[in-house]
């Protein structure tokens, strides 16, 4: 019998039941309180599911989970997934690479970017990476020993589970969940609700968890309030509440900058066609701490956004100028629009933004928005604010549309509210009704919503006339 392995039946023997001594033996992986209370139950229980908030170390647990699973069981198959390539690829696999890396059973495994496996048993020992976005991605798995790791949980699609659940078939077959609890329905809801009774359930506060940082705590309860979905979720690992007068949901929000986007494989999640065009929402900072934002979008796709505050409207114009080149560069696009908030100082944005497009001969469409405007359809909303905000709603419902992974723009979008007003009409709190119950104004979303905002009229007639003839810009 070579000697790696017997090496394997050693670490059988010793660590089979104890994750927790592995960890800290041949990783050099100290578990807190939580994190031992967790790996212990995966070994002593086939299903484990838990809820957190930020920054309390779930990745590092899902890792130690993972090599210990492939290092301590005959012949075993792990299988680690996550909703998008870069939760998986960038953070769970890097993680499980950064652990592996300094480890005592370096010499025995061997790590790629899709795979783990013992030396010399590659086809019946490995673990791999397989992205949540289809069920097949899923099937075949079946093994006497087997560790399903699902993170960022809440966002996995149920079909997903579904086939997840469809390959636990054997005694020494297991499953780890783990991640903030942003949805109210799914296998993961269910797991710490109905279907608790089948788990080792377990919940996790970034209050409680020596990692955290608690400065970043209280900053997140200055800006969108203790009891807000925000902080139960991203704090306490609490499931929203979604409060019947907040007009978007979290977990919306949520699931749409989880998404991933692609541009040719028609049964991803979301593709950028060809025809797509790209539009641009700008609200300008008014004073203080308020931010000018500038959201491009390409069809309904945000790649990115960018954002700053005490700038003069010379120099906004002339970001909003550059955002648009580079969007038309990067995409191959002959024009773009621009969608400037009018009101206040944004008009003075919107007036040099018409002289530069004349200037220059740009092929951009500028049109200013007035968010007390009225709607378009003027029975079912009190303005035209309220009418975009919910176009956006309605996209998101849809999973129609991939926002940035952004805190800030998902706090924001999530934390208005609205109220109904005596002709039955819908109507947002406004920005400073906000301030008033301690929440910022929404700069970010608004600029999200303006570049998604459905608008008559696109452009002036002067820019009409100037775009007959002009060269595209290149």
């Amino acid at each position: 019998m070579t000697k790696p392995y017997n090496v394997i039946l050693d670490l059988l023997e010793v660590y089979w039941d104890d994750p927790v001594a592995f960890a800290e033996d041949m990783l050099g992986f100290y578990p807190d309180k939580f994190q031992s209370a967790i790996l212990r139950d995966l070994a002593g229980h086939p299903m484990v599911t838990v809820r957190s908030g930020q920054g309390i170390g779930k990745t590092g647990i899902e890792a130690v989970a993972a090599i210990w699973f492939l290092t301590c069981r005959p012949n075993p198959r792990v299988v680690c997934t996550a909703p998008t390539r870069q939760q998986l690829n960038d953070v769970l696999w890097a993680e499980i690479a950064k652990w592996l890396e300094t480890s005592k059973v370096k010499k025995l495994l061997k790590w790629t970017k899709t795979k783990v496996y013992m030396a010399g048993y590659e086809k019946r020992w490995f673990a791999t990476a397989r992205t949540a976005t289809k069920p097949e991605n899923m099937q075949g798995f079946h093994e006497d020993y087997m560790l399903f790791i699902a993170d960022e949980a809440s966002g996995i699609d149920d079909k997903i589970m579904e086939a997840i659940f469809g390959t636990l078939s054997g005694n020494e077959n297991k499953l780890l969940m783990c991640g903030n609890p942003t949805r109210t329905s799914g296998f993961f809801y269910d797991s710490h609700h109905k279907d608790r009774s089948n788990y080792k359930a377990h919940r996790v506060s970034s209050r409680d968890s020596e990692r955290t940082s608690k400065k970043n705590i209280a900053m997140l309860e200055r800006k969108y309030g203790r009891d807000s979905d925000v902080v139960r979720v991203r704090v306490d690992g609490e499931f929203p509440r979604s409060e019947p007068d907040t007009f978007i949901y979290l977990e919306l929000a949520e699931k749409a900058a989880a998404r991933d986007v692609y541009e040719e494989d028609e049964n991803q999640d979301l593709i950028v066609p060809d025809q797509a065009e790209v539009e641009i929402g700008v609200d300008v900072a008014r004073f203080g701490d308020d931010e000018t934002t500038i959201v491009p979008r390409i069809g309904n796709h945000v790649p990115y956004f960018n954002w700053y505050n005490k700038q003069d409207t010379m120099v906004t114009t002339g970001n909003v100028i550059q955002v648009a080149r580079d969007m038309m560069r990067t995409y191959g696009r002959p024009r773009c629009t621009v969608k400037v908030d009018d009101d206040g100082v944004g008009g003075a944005v919107t007036d040099r933004l018409r002289e530069v497009v004349r200037e220059e001969g740009l092929h951009i469409k500028v049109v200013d928005c007035h968010n007390g405007g009225v709607a378009n359809d003027k029975d079912h909303y009190d303005n035209w604010g309220t009418e975009s905000w919910a176009n956006i709603r309605d996209l998101l419902q849809a999973d129609a549309i991939k926002i940035p992974n952004d805190e800030d723009m998902i706090g924001q979008l999530t934390t208005r509210k609205y109220t109904v007003t005596s002709k039955g009409k819908i109507k947002l709190e406004s920005k400073d009704e906000m301030k008033r119950r301690g929440v910022k104004s929404p700069d970010r979303a608004d600029a999200l919503v303006l570049a998604f905002a459905k608008v008559k009229g696109v452009m002036d007639e002067d820019s009409a006339q100037l775009l007959r003839g002009v060269k595209v810009y290149g």
